[in-house]
């Protein structure tokens, strides 16, 4: 892949403002950022509260906050408003996450908005659509229990939430298609529009597959640890030394060269075993006899013999090898960046290439407020309302005063 920089990025000169914190809203900045917008976040003065979560939340200001400046702005004063709203009025885009109705009492809703800006595209990320759940709390876990992903994951009876936040990564994905969609349409009539995304229909849409398999067939679709498989090898083999590796056999040709390459040969003259189809219901004593002759593999063997046979295979990996996955090494899949405390890592890009080259990360995760000043000023503020502003603790830089 190529390292270049691509010359200029698709939303170069579109300005978005965020009031979002977590993952879902800023993962819709991240977006449009990494496309080349200008996202400015809006953060409490002290800064916003997932800077500081521990544990499994650890990670999320700095893979989500990439490409964005920060200005610290205390909402709940006249002043803090005002700034925000001159922020607004010269904005492309308005991005939220916050509760329903958090926006109107502060006079930042769609509605008044609109009547400042008819151009503005305003996206709310909710947990639900509008309807009888809207004024439910929300959260990833939450509507993967209620929306059939967590049954689908789990074992029979032991339903288990997926281990990313998928229904906040992918909603502020939607969140970002739907400005994008936005602004096209902008194009053509001159006028903005609300977009809402949300965690359930979210998930929803990821389960839509599993409510199809159940009007197909009609039968209840099984969680995946005892799902009746498509296919007839496609599963997770322990093997020599207690090893793990994961193989598949999706096809009726790659089914005769897996055969051949593992001295399986008079399988394939098998009646039981003809087709796929054939193969998948003969899993129950299929599957022991094949278990039974790889368990004396390494796992780097199994791996060696189907990456040369063509056959998909996959290394049993956690996350934090993937620092050193030799694809990304090499395709510059993971970009430097600056952890809070001033540390470096490396972080994954927007998994695209636009012309061959992932959209870089042009700025670091911002501290609170680092953006501050240059954007008052750009507002029309002079310094020395800035620094009013600043003694009274309605907004902060970067070395709070």
């Amino acid at each position: 892949m190529s390292s270049r920089s691509p010359s200029r990025l698709p939303y170069e000169g579109i300005r978005v403002v965020e009031f979002t914190h977590m993952v879902m809203g800023p993962t819709c900045g991240m977006l449009l950022a990494d496309l080349g917008a200008e996202v400015i976040k809006v953060e409490p003065v002290g800064g916003d509260s997932t800077r500081r979560l521990l544990g499994s939340g650890a990670g999320f200001f700095p893979m989500f906050n990439r490409n964005k400046k920060s200005i610290a702005l205390d909402l709940k004063q006249p002043e803090g408003i005002e700034a925000a709203r001159r922020l607004i009025d010269t904005a492309d885009v308005v991005s939220e996450n916050f509760k329903s109705g958090v926006m109107d009492k502060l006079g930042l809703g769609y509605a008044a908005l609109k009547a400042r800006n008819p151009r503005l595209v305003y996206v709310s990320h909710k947990g639900f659509l509008p309807g009888p759940y809207e004024n439910r709390t929300a959260l990833d876990e939450v509507v993967q229990m209620m929306g059939g992903l967590a049954y689908m994951t789990g074992r029979p009876g032991d339903p288990l939430r997926a281990g990313a936040s998928v229904n906040d990564i992918m909603g502020g994905l939607f969140g970002a298609l739907g400005a994008m969609a936005a602004l096209a349409q902008r194009e053509h009539t001159g006028v903005g529009m609300e977009v809402q995304a949300s965690l359930f229909e979210n998930n929803v849409f990821l389960v839509g597959q599993h409510m199809m398999q159940h009007a197909m067939t009609g039968n209840a679709p099984a969680p995946m640890p005892s799902r009746i498989s498509a296919w007839a090898v496609y599963d997770v083999f322990t093997v020599r030394d207690g090893e793990q590796v994961f193989l598949a056999v999706v096809s009726d040709k790659q089914w005769d060269i897996f055969c051949r390459a593992f001295g399986l040969a008079d399988w394939l003259a098998d009646p039981r075993l003809k087709t796929n189809n054939d193969r998948v219901l003969a899993r129950d004593w299929l599957m022991p006899q094949l278990r039974s002759h790889l368990a004396g593999y390494r796992a780097s063997e199994l791996a060696a013999r189907f990456e040369q046979e063509g056959l998909p295979f996959a290394p049993i990996t956690r996350p934090e090898q993937l620092f050193d996955d030799p694809h990304l090494k090499a395709t510059g899949g993971l970009a430097p960046v600056t952890l809070p405390d001033g540390r470096q890592t490396r972080v994954p890009l927007a998994p695209l290439t636009l012309d061959g080259v992932q959209p870089p990360i042009r700025l670091q995760p911002p501290a609170v407020g680092e953006h501050t000043d240059e954007l008052l000023r750009a507002a029309g503020y002079r310094d020395d309302e800035i620094a009013a502003l600043k003694a009274r603790h309605i907004t902060q830089g970067d070395k709070p005063s």
